[in-house]
């Protein structure tokens, strides 16, 4: 069975809150709760509010994951 690939959409940082979580709004305008990857975690790359970056969106909804800073 073949796994499902990840959307990856650009995005907006627009709020940043405790324990690298973000609000990001998305390129469709939708706006999105997102987490630091953990890659972004351990070379400690800093995200800011006004950032743009891409997002991998999870295919339940909820959450997306920042994977590089644009």
């Amino acid at each position: 069975m073949q796994k499902d690939v990840p959307t990856e959409v650009q995005g907006v940082v627009e709020e940043a809150l405790p324990n690298t979580l973000f609000r990001v709004t998305l390129s469709t305008g939708e706006l999105l709760l997102t987490y630091l990857a953990g890659k972004m975690r351990l070379h400690r790359i800093k995200v800011l509010v006004g950032d743009k970056v891409m997002v991998q969106i999870d295919p339940y909804g909820g959450k997306g994951r920042i994977t590089r800073r644009l």
